[in-house]
């Protein structure tokens, strides 16, 4: 079950790192779940690391180191994707 869980935060997470990038990616899907899987686990351990991993309330900080690196990861593979993809 937490396999399905991590596909759905990699979605979320991924999806609004896509948001926040300006311009348009042109990578599927399944490489978005890909990299905000990739990026909730990355930012969950900068967090733990700087001691914001579990605060009282909404872990504002994790969730938006999440993003950030979800945003930066699609941002580095989206033109070697573009480039390097069959169409």
């Amino acid at each position: 079950m937490s396999f399905i869980w991590a596909i759905i935060a990699g979605l979320i997470v991924g999806v609004i790192a896509r948001i926040v990038l300006p311009g348009r990616q042109n990578i599927p899907v399944w490489l978005t779940i890909l990299l905000g899987v990739v990026g909730a686990v990355v930012g969950n351990v900068a967090a733990v690391a700087l001691g914001v991993g579990d605060t009282n309330g909404i872990d504002w900080i994790r969730h938006i180191l999440q993003v950030a690196v979800a945003a930066v990861l699609i941002a580095a593979v989206t033109p070697y994707y573009s480039r390097h993809s069959v169409r």
